[in-house]
């Protein structure tokens, strides 16, 4: 059988570390045990932050949100509630950027909000519906 020299292969292996490596400090960058070391930990990293973005994007969106829709007297809470009873499904995201963007269209949909919380009103006591909508 014949022999298999690995050189070429390890040498391959050692530059696709050190390119990811690229722009860390120190021996990181340039030492092959340090720069795997790292590379390894920034992508656990990444992997994580991915979805600690995703969190820290829909926290800011309800935020702003909350803060059209307190404009009108409503709550995040009691918004999302009346837009669910009232059949509109429509992201947070695009929520946000309406609120934003476009006021006249996002009025709209408080106001849609507000009339599908209405029953409020014959339900329960008056101040539950008060609470809902000022």
């Amino acid at each position: 059988m014949a022999r298999v020299k690995r050189g070429v292969t390890a040498h391959a292996k050692h530059k696709k570390v050190l390119k990811a490596a690229k722009g860390f400090y120190g021996r990181r960058k340039n030492t092959i045990r340090a720069a795997k070391a790292a590379v390894d930990r920034s992508k656990q990293y990444a992997y994580r932050d991915r979805k600690v973005n995703k969190r820290n994007f829909r926290a800011l969106w309800i935020q702003r949100i909350n803060a059209a829709v307190r404009e009108s007297g409503l709550t995040y809470g009691r918004f999302i509630d009346g837009l669910n009873k009232a059949g509109i499904e429509v992201d947070r995201k695009v929520l946000s950027d309406m609120a934003i963007h476009e006021p006249a269209a996002f009025g709209a949909l408080v106001e849609a909000s507000k009339k599908a919380l209405a029953y409020l009103k014959d339900a329960g006591t008056k101040n539950e519906f008060e609470s809902a909508v000022k």
